[in-house]
């Protein structure tokens, strides 16, 4: 039994975590994504998979607090099945930042807690400062214009490259056939 959890705040991790269970269950993988705000998690519940998938988003230059505990929890296990990680942040839409060497938030995710996944990428997210409140929009703001992306308050782009995820989730299918 294969686990697919995602942790969101806007709901691109959600949207995402859809998509991959989508494309796993056009393989006959079955693995509806969890919720990991709503999902109490054991020990139990991660030894007892084939396979774990976590898709989570960053906020703030951080990853959310679910995915640290559930990461936290995961890297306890003395025999851990096999992980695939996928960071959703805003950096991964320029050329080269969807690795582990070229995104700093997955690699100091990464390291921080010791584990070593069979696969990990960053996926892109979206940006729709409508959505956000007042607070949020002016801090995104102030880091899209360190990073050099928009900053006009009413931006709607949404960076997430599709084909990735495809990707991404033939990459898991295949690791849990293994």
């Amino acid at each position: 039994m294969m686990q697919l959890y995602y942790a969101t705040r806007d709901g691109q991790s959600r949207r995402i975590a859809t998509h991959v269970s989508q494309r796993l269950q056009d393989r006959g993988i079955d693995a509806p994504p969890r919720d990991l705000a709503g999902t109490p998690l054991q020990m139990a519940d991660l030894a007892g998979s084939d396979a774990i998938v976590l898709i989570a988003s960053v906020r703030y230059g951080h990853h959310l607090d679910e995915a640290e505990a559930m990461l936290r929890l995961y890297a306890s296990l003395a025999s851990p099945p096999p992980l695939a990680l996928a960071s959703v942040n805003l950096t991964a839409r320029k050329p080269g930042k969807d690795s582990p060497t070229g995104n700093a938030y997955l690699r100091k995710w990464i390291a921080r807690h010791k584990v070593t996944p069979a696969l990990a990428t960053a996926i892109a997210g979206r940006l729709d400062y409508p959505r956000y409140g007042w607070l949020d929009r002016q801090m995104i703001r102030l880091i899209m214009k360190m990073t050099g992306g928009p900053t006009d308050p009413t931006t709607v782009v949404e960076y997430t490259a599709w084909d990735a995820v495809d990707r991404f989730a033939a990459a898991v299918a295949d690791l849990v056939r293994r």
